[in-house]
């Protein structure tokens, strides 16, 4: 019988114009949809102009330009909805969706979601199930006794996977893919027997309780940072923007 991290996975990653979720926007996106370990993919991107401006510091980082994306991108509110209604299409079909720190990508998401759609995206996964796989809390809870970061780059270096093209949005969800099929691996007598269903909740309270810990340490070390123990999806804010 072929263990979950040798069947079908679909992977999610963007790349956005910043870190806050609650104002910074997508600027590119992909999905990467593999049916079996080692077998082609198929790929979907997509570009967006997001109508703000695209800070230099962002731009270094994934090399999207405010201009580039003004002439080549589409407007947002037909590319998030395209977006959530294929993330909804591999949740129908029963494939696991991979995000490398889930809380961040579907998060932005749900926000574009609402700023452009006037809905969420729980409202477009209602009637599949939304089933994710986070390389990052996988990791730490399976290895958490290791040194030395966890960024997506880091774990492909551990789990020797390639990744040629860091920070564009088809290469990093190919290369998390690809991760979390090898943690799968590594880790197969503790994962084997588990489904991605019982996955996901465990990764809910092994999230919340690596939050609680890190949060620990920035009032020991006196970082005012607060920490979402939320996960996959914070929950919407007050007055979101």
């Amino acid at each position: 019988m072929t263990c979950w991290y040798e069947g079908p996975l679909a992977a999610f990653d963007t790349e956005t114009t910043g870190v806050d979720v609650e104002t910074d926007r997508i600027v590119s996106a992909a999905v990467v949809v593999q049916q079996g370990a080692g077998t082609r993919p198929r790929i979907t991107r997509w570009l967006v102009n997001p109508g703000v401006p695209v800070p230099a510091g962002a731009t270094a980082v994934h090399g999207l330009t405010e201009e580039h994306l003004q002439h080549n991108g589409r407007w947002p509110a037909p590319v998030m909805e395209e977006i959530a209604r294929e993330l909804a299409e591999q949740g129908a079909a029963g494939r696991p969706i991979v995000v490398m720190n889930a809380p961040f990508d579907l998060t932005i998401l749900d926000r574009e979601l609402r700023r452009h759609r006037a809905s969420s995206l729980s409202h477009y996964m209602a009637g599949s199930s939304l089933c994710v796989l986070d390389p990052r809390v996988l990791d730490k809870q399976l290895d958490r006794y290791r040194k030395g970061r966890r960024t997506l780059t880091d774990l492909c270096a551990h789990y020797a996977v390639e990744l040629d093209e860091a920070h564009d949005a088809a290469a990093d969800a190919q290369a998390a893919l690809d991760v979390v099929r090898a943690v799968g691996q590594r880790f197969a007598s503790r994962l084997e027997r588990l489904s991605p269903a019982e996955l996901h909740a465990l990764q809910a309270v092994w999230h919340a309780a690596q939050a609680r810990g890190l949060q620990a340490w920035f009032a020991r070390s006196g970082t005012p940072e607060a920490v979402d123990p939320a996960w996959p999806l914070r929950p919407e804010m007050p007055a979101a923007a």
